[in-house]
């Protein structure tokens, strides 16, 4: 290994794990969807490292391509832009829809009561919710489509970093080195993705909001359509 590859593993381990935690859109998404949805950590698990891997080899094969047929590394930065931006308004649309569907069906299952008279004249009430009861076909439909439309967004996301600082300096020296060092990034990116998720999922699962219990849709949905508005007009 020459001391140049040697640097830039050095370089993209650093910048994969620094791009992660300063990216919301790298783990906010899962804790919060975790919580609402109430995955199990490991479904959290799996669905963070797919969506982490979908994220960081769709710029890696992108690069590939570009150092084959010797593509201007600024004409595929304009590209990644494009895909940013893109990926940047699902997040928005996806996360302002669902934090549509949680209101609803907040307000839906709102808690009421039911009145019930027995013999003797006795009257009494209770209060209950429907959120437990009645399973609807829209939900289990919104339960197994979610993790994809995230994988969908997160394979559109580009790794800004990625190509012009890492893969192209190391393209320089050789095919390996550059597998190498973008092998390095996709680990460091992969992995710092799953801890902070991890940790923070299991925190988080931890906490009881009361009568917000049933906006945990709602709040979901705002921080995810909030965390693409941060990424898309402040660069986070």
């Amino acid at each position: 290994m020459t001391p140049e590859i040697t640097l830039l593993c050095g370089t993209a381990a650093t910048i994969g794990i620094l791009h992660t935690l300063f990216g919301p859109d790298h783990y906010l998404p899962f804790i919060v969807m975790s919580r609402a949805r109430r995955w199990s950590l490991t479904r959290t698990a799996v669905i963070t490292l797919l969506c982490g891997i979908g994220h960081v080899f769709s710029s890696v094969l992108l690069g590939m391509v570009g150092v084959a047929f010797g593509i201007a590394v600024t004409r595929l930065e304009a590209f990644e832009g494009l895909r940013g931006s893109l990926a940047a308004w699902l997040l928005i649309g996806f996360g302002f829809a669902y934090f549509a569907w949680g209101v609803q069906r907040a307000i839906r299952n709102r808690p009421h009561q039911h009145t019930h008279a027995h013999g003797e004249g006795e009257v009494h009430a209770h209060q209950h919710t429907h959120h437990s009861e009645h399973a609807h076909p829209h939900g289990a439909t919104s339960r197994s489509m979610t993790p994809w439309i995230l994988f969908t967004i997160f394979v559109f996301g580009p790794c800004e970093p990625l190509i012009p600082i890492l893969m192209y300096p190391a393209a320089r020296s050789s095919l390996s080195g550059m597998i190498l060092v973008a092998a390095v990034f996709a680990l460091s990116t992969i992995g710092t993705m799953l801890s902070v998720v991890m940790l923070s999922a299991w925190g988080v699962s931890f906490a009881r909001l009361g009568p917000l219990e049933r906006y945990t849709h709602a709040l979901a949905g705002a921080t995810i359509c909030i965390s693409g508005l941060a990424i898309h007009f402040l660069g986070l």
